[in-house]
């Protein structure tokens, strides 16, 4: 997700200050993405800069509120509006980790790969029981985070699992020679051999 659009999203709410901002973003995804406050003051002032928020006047406690501009919601609809490609998402670090780990010598893959099964069935385990901890209506914007988290974990399991499958079939020397398969015909030969000593 975009700090910078998802902040421009809770000014659209209101006049919030830094630790407003802060709080309510991790009450919208249900604290599953802790944000630091320098990312926060790091990210108005680029917004400030690009003409997207504006401060306000401090307040008496010196707290300094910002309220979101009409080219700052203009970007925001924008935002709402185009679909996330996965261009735009960062690296898997997972997959980049497996396939180096299959050309690093001395690695275990397979330990690799099992223990990141291991660790991600727990956090499975973990979110699943959060998600199922309340269903009050206003839980539904950090539920619906949870589960899109559920998801990706459960298919990254299921990945996991391919991957293991597939250091099966293509272990270092390839799996072990087979026998050649039979043509149809020598299929069909052996058949009706068969045939005729039964009855005999």
């Amino acid at each position: 997700m975009s700090i910078r659009h998802g902040l421009l999203a809770l000014l659209e709410r209101g006049q919030m200050y830094g630790y407003q901002l802060r709080a309510a973003f991790e009450e919208s995804t249900g604290s599953t993405w802790p944000l630091n406050i320098g990312q926060v003051y790091t990210t108005l002032a680029r917004l400030e800069r690009d003409g997207l928020v504006r401060p306000l006047p401090e307040s008496e406690a010196g707290q300094r509120p910002y309220e979101i501009t009409d080219a700052g919601r203009a970007d925001l609809a924008l935002w709402f509006a185009t679909p996330i490609s996965r261009t735009d998402r960062p690296r898997d670090e997972l997959a980049i980790k497996l396939a180096l780990a299959l050309t690093t010598p001395g690695v275990d893959v397979r330990s690799v790969v099992q223990a990141q099964r291991s660790a991600t069935m727990r956090a499975l385990q973990e979110l699943t029981r959060l998600k199922y901890g309340s269903d009050r209506p206003e839980d539904l914007p950090w539920r619906l985070v949870l589960d899109s988290m559920v998801f990706q974990a459960e298919a990254e399991v299921r990945w996991l699992d391919h991957c293991e499958s597939s250091l099966v079939r293509h272990q270092p020397g390839g799996p072990p020679p087979q026998p050649p398969r039979p043509t149809a015909g020598e299929v069909s030969d052996a058949a009706r051999w068969a045939d005729q000593e039964a009855r005999r």
